[in-house]
């Protein structure tokens, strides 16, 4: 690959100047007997090459290796001048790697971290020196040991049913970045439309004035200060300009936030989510008309080859008449949700459980600290609105052994801890604990028996619910989270072609079965959001509205017809 790939600064919501973008080529090795370093392979040269930031099972990666990598290693010597490093504290970011990452800098280790979907940082400042500097990341991977999360990558050789092929190592931009000796280390901004305000909570490091400008459209309409500020401070921002975000409409103001010498900037949207008895936004109900986004490219994997890949799939989904999607079974990366914020796309943030066996305590090892760290990554986007740490938590394991509720409660109570501004879905179809939503999963491709089911939910009260005996409604805002997934012209199931019941023969079924099946939700005025499955065809998973290479398989305009029509709820 002749030009940087992935040149963009990975997360425009906290974005810094003085930062060099480590992706390109790497030296890479892999080690499936993860004796490498007792092998002494810090002190020769790694056998292969990789283009960083794509997995090595991807294309895009120059290695196309689809088999199981136990440990995989990258190396690459950056050269530093002193006016890089010099009175300045320097940090390496891994947008993501997957999933026990260590670093070493000029062969001394300088942390490890743990899961394989949200950025982390190490502070590399006493390791670093003028001139080369030779950084190695090793990333150790065991997709089939129940004790990491694996989402939607296969925990067998070949992908199969809805598991694809794996990602292992790094996946996401790698970048130094330097701050002054004092630094903003994160912070979370809080709208309210109701007073034309934003409220800042910053975290800190060391002592200084900590100012806030917002601005529109290049015009300052606000600015608080706090002039000594230290640790954790929170500041007021009054907003001389109202403009909300809302679907379709994006609106950003932009921000800058400075202390001491360290300058952040970014943006947030001015908005508000609630819940009742319908989901609203800005005070007004909106149906959620969401379609099933899994995060998956044909070349590149878990990750897009550039920022218009990324744009791209949200542009269809729209153009196909949906306002927003479940980002499903995976952590997707922040420029994908930048441009959600941009388009005026909502999403849930979901984490990429399977794989986890959360029949034991013990997973909350895992869990907890990655998904503070997603929570913490993500909280400012005005695009996300809602959270949902599990998907469908069947019984798993060796033993097959059922999930611990305990487990389900305390990853709703920490989502609620750490945001109280969103709604939660504890798992989502199957098995609730507790929740805000109770979201139901149904694939029933039967026109007619679908639309007697939802009608008797709005006319009796009556929920049809498979999971009835492990799980129970207690009168929770109803959301039917996954259901169609229809195949079009698959005459026969395999393991390499597959969908949801048995595939329509022609174009005119499926638009019949597209537009029963939807039109039922719609017509349903205790519904109150429906997701499609899915947005396009991954592997061997082929119920998209569009192939995996993202051309449409159907007339998208009458989707959007169909889509678009007033729903029940939007009535009352």
């Amino acid at each position: 690959m002749a030009t940087l790939p992935r040149p963009e600064y990975p997360n425009p919501q906290f974005e810094r100047q003085n930062w060099i973008n480590l992706n390109g080529e790497w030296d890479f090795e892999i080690d499936n007997t993860l004796t490498a370093i007792d092998r002494g392979i810090m002190n020769r040269p790694l056998n292969s090459k990789i283009i960083v930031p794509f997995c090595p099972e991807s294309k895009l990666s120059g290695i196309g290796n689809v088999d199981f990598m136990n440990s995989v290693f990258y190396r690459k010597v950056v050269n530093l001048k002193k006016k890089d490093i010099n009175g300045k504290r320097t940090f390496i970011h891994i947008g993501a790697c997957d999933f026990e990452t260590e670093v070493f800098i000029n062969k001394k280790s300088v942390g490890k971290h743990e899961g394989g979907y949200v950025a982390f940082d190490f502070d590399i400042t006493k390791y670093v020196v003028e001139g080369d500097n030779t950084i190695d990341i090793r990333a150790v991977d065991d997709t089939r040991s129940w004790r990491q999360a694996v989402g939607k990558q296969s925990t067998q050789y070949f992908s199969r049913g809805c598991s694809y092929t794996r990602t292992t190592g790094i996946w996401q931009t790698v970048w130094l970045e330097f701050t002054p000796m004092d630094y903003i280390k994160s912070f979370r901004v809080y709208p309210n439309i109701n007073d034309c305000s934003i409220t800042i909570n910053a975290d800190l490091f060391g002592k200084g004035k900590l100012t806030a400008t917002a601005y529109y459209n290049g015009k300052e309409v606000g600015c608080a200060e706090v002039k000594n500020a230290e640790y954790s401070s929170t500041l007021k921002v009054d907003l001389s300009e109202k403009h909300l975000w809302e679907l379709g409409k994006g609106r950003l103001y932009d921000l800058k936030l400075t202390f001491g010498k360290d300058e952040v900037t970014s943006y947030f949207g001015l908005r508000s989510v609630s819940l009742d008895d319908s989901f609203k936004l800005n005070g007004k109900t909106v149906f959620q008309r969401t379609v099933l986004d899994q995060g998956f490219y044909p070349d590149g994997i878990y990750t897009a080859k550039d920022d218009e890949e990324l744009k791209k799939d949200i542009i269809l989904s729209m153009e196909a008449g949906f306002n927003g999607a479940r980002l499903h079974q995976k952590v997707f990366e922040p420029r994908f949700l930048y441009y959600c914020d941009k388009l005026g796309y909502m999403v849930w943030g979901e984490w990429p459980n399977w794989g986890l066996g959360i029949f034991s305590a013990e997973a909350l090892e895992t869990f907890v600290p990655e998904w503070l760290e997603e929570l913490k990554r993500d909280f400012n986007h005005p695009s996300i609105i809602g959270w949902c740490p599990f998907n469908e938590t069947w019984n798993c394991g060796p033993q097959l052994s059922m999930q611990r509720n305990d487990i389900l409660k305390v990853a709703y109570m920490v989502t609620k801890a750490y945001d109280e501004t969103r709604p939660c879905i504890d798992t989502s179809g199957n098995y609730h604990v507790i929740t805000d939503i109770y979201d139901t999963h149904d694939y029933q491709q039967d026109v007619k028996i679908f639309k007697e089911r939802y009608e008797k939910f709005d006319k009796e009260n009556i929920l049809h619910d498979d999971r009835r005996d492990r799980q129970t409604w207690k009168g929770e805002p109803v959301f039917l989270s996954e259901y169609g997934g229809i195949g079009l012209n698959i005459k026969e199931k395999t393991e390499e072609q597959w969908s949801y019941g048995n595939a329509a023969q022609s174009l005119e079924e499926f638009y019949n079965r597209y537009d029963g099946l939807t039109t039922a939700l719609l017509d349903c005025s205790k519904m109150i959001g429906f997701c499609y499955t899915q947005l396009y065809d991954i592997e061997q998973e082929q119920n998209g509205l569009y192939t995996y290479s993202r051309e449409p398989k159907v007339d998208i305009a009458k989707i959007k017809a169909i889509n678009t029509k007033i729903a029940a709820i939007e009535k009352l």
